[in-house]
């Protein structure tokens, strides 16, 4: 009676952590997943919005209003929410310290609460990775945006001179600029405009989205143009002349770095080999003298 008991209590046992399993890989969930995430995310979606639902009670609203900066910063679609980024962490780290203490339990065999600290070590870091990615889409996302700029401006320049309003030159600068998440941010800025935003209202969220400061400088400077009554002919020609300026600073900053990022690898893994091949004839040679 005892071993039937015991075999009906491990079956249902499996069959509630089978369930906990599978239970987010529902239909309904599977179609909500975002197309620009990396493939670890996608395949852990379902389990990132199950685990969503349950973190989001524990969020404080600065936490939240932090993440959701993050998120518009690093361009993420519409589906991701600050419970989703926590949830990402909470899985990631779990995973990665369930593994963590596996391995070292079974194949290092460890002691318990060695098995414990390395579980506990990775899954501290499998929780920053999360962060790290994101860090990562922010500073390519303003890199982008950042080559795009002064086309763009190059075109709000033209149009504005042609004889266009700013609004306008703001259209044909959303229309036919360069692809990418600075033409999607001007073409947010133009769609809150058309909802009843003011131009500078919908520029300065502009601004704030992508966190750039040349954006931001641009920003203020048609406000205060528009405060003034200054002609926007000069004042764009002239933005556009010192981010063009700023760009090639950029580069030539980058070129610089790139004898001594080289540095490392010429010391640690060039030089070695050359002084191999160059000493090994050498060192042969006054060996057979020796002998």
């Amino acid at each position: 009676m005892l071993f039937w008991l015991a075999c009906s209590l491990a079956g249902v046992s499996l069959w509630c952590v089978f369930w906990l399993l599978t239970h987010p890989l529902r239909e309904d969930e599977l179609g909500s997943v975002p197309e620009a995430t990396v493939f670890l995310v996608r395949c852990i979606w379902p389990w990132v919005n199950t685990t969503a639902g349950i973190c989001q009670p524990f969020l404080s609203w600065r936490l939240r209003r932090s993440l959701v900066r993050t998120v518009q910063a690093a361009g993420l679609p519409a589906q991701w929410l600050p419970e989703h980024i926590v949830a990402v962490q909470l899985l990631c780290a779990a995973l990665l310290a369930v593994l963590a203490g596996m391995v070292a339990g079974v194949q290092l065999q460890v002691s318990i609460s060695s098995a414990i600290l390395w579980a506990c070590g990775l899954g501290l870091l499998g929780s920053i990775w999360p962060r790290q990615w994101l860090g990562q889409l922010i500073r390519q996302r303003r890199q982008k945006m950042l080559r795009e700029f002064p086309f763009l401006l190059d075109i709000t320049t033209l149009c504005v001179e042609a004889g266009m309003n700013l609004q306008g030159a703001l259209q044909q600068a959303a229309r036919y600029g360069p692809k990418g998440p600075l033409r999607t941010e001007l073409q947010h800025a133009l769609t809150d405009m058309r909802a009843g935003a003011t131009r500078q209202q919908a520029l300065q969220h502009m601004a704030e989205r992508t966190g750039i400061e040349a954006v931001q400088q641009w920003v203020t400077a048609l406000a205060q143009a528009d405060q003034m009554g200054m002609s926007l002919g000069p004042l764009l020609r002239a933005q556009s002349e010192l981010r063009r300026n700023e760009r090639f600073l950029r580069a030539e900053k980058l070129a610089l770095e790139a004898p001594v990022k080289m540095l490392f690898p010429m010391v640690f893994c060039i030089f070695p080999c050359t002084f191999l091949i160059i000493g090994f004839p050498v060192a042969v040679k006054l060996m057979e003298a020796a002998w």
